[in-house]
């Protein structure tokens, strides 16, 4: 049987029987399974957010900070049975959550895995917002809460640093459809149970990209939205190619886009500290351990 990917707005048309798609992926293929703490507080909580990283990505940021798994697609090959004895065994550790990290490519093995064994706890979608709305529709049955990235307002921005040249047509369209898939943000003792968390990290030199984000996310959705405004980058993997995010975020850009946000209203989310460009919570992929509970 041929496997024709059109998971992302790639649409790429691979079988990936035989090849792999843009993103590099081909058979299922994670990089690690953990408890997680450095997700927002309502999705790490004090249990910590089960998560699993999957290997290759349809984007190709040149300042990604899990290159090695998204880039150069480290990683082990699971099968879908596999995969649903990791949700039990993440389950059975007693995290909030089951937390997937960049799912889109492996849209079709993890809804089959999930109708393998489908936890009681809440399950989270991941993703860098580069989606198409009909595979939001299709996870809809399966999925709790939607955490994506929304990286760009500006396409050339979006085709230059993650070659993605139609980036905020799909990422907006998509989110609105997780909305619409999950109205509703439900909290019940500072754990998030069903919702949508709206991700954006600060790029240097580029505050209007930042603040056109917001008023998007204010204009279509609402200021109630929760929007988790990030200043942890940092200047690796490919990003010194580009002088303009070859440094540090100046607190300076971080406080103009935060001013925006609180001047707009919005008073659910997260906001992090300068302090937060640090690797000390980014995962150890090159360690051989794919499991570390």
């Amino acid at each position: 049987m041929e496997n024709k990917c059109y998971l992302c707005p790639r649409q790429c048309g691979i079988n990936r029987n035989k090849t792999a798609g843009f993103c590099g992926a081909k058979t299922l293929k994670i990089a690690k399974v953990q408890k997680h703490f450095g997700e927002e507080p309502i999705i790490s909580t004090t249990n910590g957010s089960g998560t699993i990283f999957f290997s290759h990505c349809s984007l190709k940021c040149c300042y990604c900070q899990n290159f090695e798994i998204s880039h150069n697609g480290y990683g082990f090959d699971i099968t879908i049975n596999e995969l649903a004895n990791i949700f039990k065994k993440l389950e059975q550790s007693d995290v909030s959550n089951i937390n997937l990290v960049s799912p889109t490519h492996y849209t079709n093995e993890i809804i089959e895995a999930l109708k393998i064994y489908k936890p009681k706890i809440p399950i989270v979608w991941n993703s860098s917002g580069y989606e198409t709305v009909e595979n939001i529709k299709k996870i809809k049955p399966f999925i709790d809460i939607y955490l994506p990235d929304f990286k760009y307002s500006n396409n050339e921005l979006a085709d230059k640093f993650s070659k993605a040249k139609n980036y905020f047509e799909q990422a907006s369209q998509s989110i609105i459809q997780m909305r619409n898939n999950q109205p509703e943000d439900i909290i019940v003792n500072g754990v998030m149970k069903k919702g949508l968390i709206i991700r954006h990290m600060v790029l240097p030199s580029y505050t209007k990209n930042s603040i056109d984000i917001i008023e998007w996310i204010n204009t279509n959705l609402g200021n109630k939205t929760f929007v988790s405004l990030m200043s942890q980058y940092m200047p690796c993997f490919n990003s010194k190619n580009f002088v303009e995010i070859n440094r540090p975020l100046k607190p300076v850009e971080y406080k103009i886009v935060l001013q925006h946000l609180n001047k707009l209203g919005f008073t659910n989310g997260f906001t992090q500290k300068l302090t937060s460009s640090t690797d000390k919570l980014v995962p150890k992929f090159l360690n051989g351990k794919l499991i570390e509970l």
